[in-house]
């Protein structure tokens, strides 16, 4: 009798040579990119509203500390994800926004959302 196998996908498939479970390495450096903590969050207001200063940003998201939206932006920086824009205009400003690569994370995350909606549970913040 043959074991029942998982569903074969872009996301896991089944190495060609051995037959033998696998994950895609960029899927799981994309997933642990997008899913780190406030990842998500910050993205998606840089989606909806698009270029922000950063007390922007952090009035979006009032639950985010400073220190750790200042973290984040950095590596979302770093990692070509977010674009830091300084504007010399007196008074100096800085906006973040997302790069082509940031902006091509709106369907993943569309679909994330979708399931979320679909499958996590309900919660009273979820109704604002």
């Amino acid at each position: 009798m043959r074991r029942e196998r998982g569903i074969r996908t872009a996301v896991a498939t089944l190495e060609p040579d051995d037959d033998k479970p696998y994950c895609c390495p960029r899927l799981h450096e994309a997933v642990e990119l997008v899913g780190k903590r406030w990842t998500g969050a910050i993205v998606t207001v840089l989606l909806a509203a698009g270029p922000l200063r950063f007390s922007e940003v952090a009035q979006a998201i009032p639950q985010l500390s400073d220190r750790l939206l200042s973290e984040r932006m950095k590596e979302l920086e770093a990692r070509g994800v977010v674009e830091r824009t300084v504007y010399p205009d007196p008074p100096v400003r800085v906006e973040y926004g997302l790069t082509d690569m940031g902006r091509a994370l709106a369907p993943a995350l569309t679909e994330l959302k979708a399931w979320a909606h679909r499958w996590l549970e309900r919660r009273p913040e979820d109704e604002r």
